[in-house]
């Protein structure tokens, strides 16, 4: 045998045995926040996080089950490239004025060893605010795959964390639920948790979530199934074959959206984090001139009707106190009136009896007021383009898309299709009964808000909207988008007087609690939504409301812990806007100013008074060195605007 032969029959038998790979680290801009990736003894694909040198992530495999088998073993590294990127892009409404797409990248090519030899890229980057990976499979003529069955990828923890999730229990539901502690050592393959997870390991706090989803099927998380401790992912199925998630088009390659871990110090620091639009495709509006963010006056939550009077009187409110838009919600069009049912023969570019939207349109242009309008997803999936000409012609500033309650590929694409359409006929959107926030902000900026979320409307039909229910909200649901909570409840009382009722509900916190929603829960279309009666009868701290922004420059978690309280400031122009929001426990908090930076600021604070219903208000002058000090009450809170002198 010649020593050319010998070679490559070694070079052979080394190529068709599974090896340990070289890791592939990736870090952060700062540093902080390491991704390594590498290839497991069978040859799978794993990956790893770590925080300032601890782990986060153990070792996790990357399995993706296609009608032509397993993808994920027997995989040999063929190459890789590096890639860094530091730009920055407008958020037209939410948490910040712009967006950092500041990472560090690396796009590792694999290719089985044997048999059909199938290639598959994995790209994974990391963020100064967490790391996030993607699996892309080209297409490639050796084999037919055209099918995700499943998707099996792991988020494997190196112990058992303190953990927080939404057990949501079955796939297709509107995402509205209570985020509870989690044992993560009982965690089983039948739970079936929605996103964002979040967890505390002593020294750093991550969020496990999505972005960039698009033409593909929702994420889940599910036990692992082997007794360990941690998550494996698992993908909403097709509802006309329960063995498929993903049908791909032919001639093009599958791209997963990313998998995203969320890395802070402390849960809190997660709070102003813009990772997961950072991550989402570039907006496809080029201009946004005409998308504007603000409060709405509402008629369905307080138990208004659907009547042209009753719509005069909120549009009235709304101009009166200078809220830009009215919403109109279910039962104003042609057949409508089954709610979460669509009724056969409705007309959704035609009014009923009750109510004359062509007058009410512009008796609201002459008020300087704009009408939202609630619709069935089925009824709109008819007419799209017909009804949404209508709205444009009537001057509609935008719609309310309810009960879709899937996030399976077919409604994912039905979002991006609504979104477009709604874009070309200069309609802002709030998707109601919809899957928790992707990211779409980025992408589609006429995106305003979307529930999966469980809001103040659960008020009318039982007790569960709590103040720890609240404030736990503030560190799960509400990192990763816009809530559509529908905050502005006035009747205040204690939660031992507390009873469901569907018109006029009360809510379980105080008046101060209920301000500061506007300010912790980030909803660039924002509710006001209590009748206008309730806000003349009890006005405290009405003003608040009124002056409140819908959408912000800046962020910044100022002190909290998750279930117990939370306080975040939130700034527009030179001024700062505090929401502080506490559960069951009676508390004494002591908040710096140091983010004031020079110069000096007045301070208005509306705090919790003698009752339920009462705020105490007061005003002084803050600098930087200055700390608020804040009783607050059992369900209590605080709100504050703080105007640069």
């Amino acid at each position: 045998m010649t020593l050319t032969r010998a070679l490559a029959l070694l070079l052979a038998l080394f190529l068709s045995a599974p090896v340990l790979a070289q890791p592939v680290d990736v870090r952060s801009p700062d540093g902080a926040n390491v991704i390594t990736f590498q290839l497991d003894w069978q040859g799978t694909p794993t990956y790893q996080v770590a925080r300032r040198g601890e782990a986060v992530m153990a070792p996790s495999p990357i399995l993706i089950d296609l009608d032509s088998g397993t993808l994920g073993y027997e995989f040999a590294l063929t190459g890789s490239e590096t890639a860094s990127a530091d730009t920055r892009y407008p958020i037209v409404a939410g948490r910040a004025a712009e967006g950092r797409d500041r990472y560090n990248q690396v796009t590792v090519h694999l290719q089985e060893r044997k048999g059909a030899r199938r290639k598959m890229d994995v790209v994974l980057r990391a963020y100064d605010s967490g790391v996030a990976f993607r699996s892309v499979i080209p297409v490639q003529p050796a084999t037919s795959a055209a099918l995700v069955r499943y998707e099996r990828t792991g988020f494997y923890f190196p112990s058992s964390s303190k953990c927080w999730g939404f057990n949501v229990g079955k796939f297709g539901s509107s995402s509205e639920g209570e985020f509870d502690p989690v044992d993560v050592p009982r965690l089983r393959e039948h739970n079936l948790f929605s996103l964002p997870f979040v967890c505390e390991t002593g020294k750093a706090a991550f969020a496990i979530a999505e972005a960039d989803l698009i033409d593909f099927a929702g994420m889940y998380l599910t036990g692992r199934g082997d007794g360990g401790p941690g998550l494996q992912l698992k993908l909403s199925p097709s509802l006309a074959d329960f063995r498929v998630a993903v049908r791909t088009r032919v001639g093009s390659p599958i791209v997963t959206p990313w998998r995203v871990v969320m890395l802070g110090d402390r849960a809190g620091d997660l709070i102003g984090s813009t990772l997961i639009t950072d991550l989402a495709s570039p907006s496809r509006i080029a201009d946004t001139s005409w998308i504007k963010p603000g409060l709405t006056a509402w008629d369905w939550w307080s138990g208004l009707r659907t009547t042209t009077a009753d719509a005069r009187k909120l549009i009235d409110f709304a101009a009166a106190n200078g809220f830009p838009y009215s919403m109109i919600d279910e039962g104003w069009y042609a057949g409508a009136g089954g709610g979460g049912v669509r009724r056969p023969g409705v007309d959704i570019a035609r009014w009923n009896d009750a109510i004359a939207l062509d007058q009410l349109a512009g008796y609201a242009r002459s008020k300087g007021v704009r009408l939202w309008l609630w619709m069935h997803w089925e009824a709109l999936d008819e007419q799209m383009e017909e009804a949404f000409a209508f709205y444009e012609k009537l001057g509609i500033a935008g719609v309310k898309i309810d009960f879709m309650d899937r996030d399976d590929q077919w409604m994912v694409n039905w979002y991006a299709k609504v979104l477009a359409s709604a874009a070309r006929h200069h309609l802002m959107v709030d998707f109601h009964g919809a899957y928790p926030p992707r990211g779409l902000a980025r992408t589609w900026p006429n995106f305003m808000t979307q529930e999966g979320v469980m809001g103040a409307e659960y008020n009318k039909w039982s007790r569960r909207v709590t103040a720890t229910h609240n404030v736990m909200l503030a560190y799960t649901r509400g990192l990763i988008g816009p809530m559509d909570y529908t905050p502005g409840g006035f009747r205040n009382v204690a939660p031992d007087k507390f009873y469901p009722r569907f018109d006029l509900p009360f809510v379980q916190t105080t008046r101060a609690h209920g301000l500061a929603l506007y300010v912790v829960f980030d909803s660039p279309l924002a509710a006001v939504s209590d009748t206008p009666d309730t806000y003349a009868a009890s006005s405290a701290g009405f003003e608040f409301i009124k002056a409140v922004p819908t959408s912000w420059d800046e962020t910044r978690f100022l002190a909290g812990a998750i279930g117990e309280y939370v306080a975040v400031a939130r700034r527009k122009g030179r001024d700062w806007y505090i929401g502080v929001l506490n559960a069951g426990t009676k508390r004494k908090l002591v908040l710096p100013l140091d983010f004031l930076g020079g110069g000096s600021a007045e301070a208005t604070l509306w705090t919790d008074g003698a009752a339920p219903d009462a705020v105490a208000k007061g005003v002084r002058t803050v600098s930087a060195r200055d700390k608020l000090t804040l009783e607050l009450a059992p369900t209590g809170g605080a709100a504050a605007i703080l105007r640069g002198l």
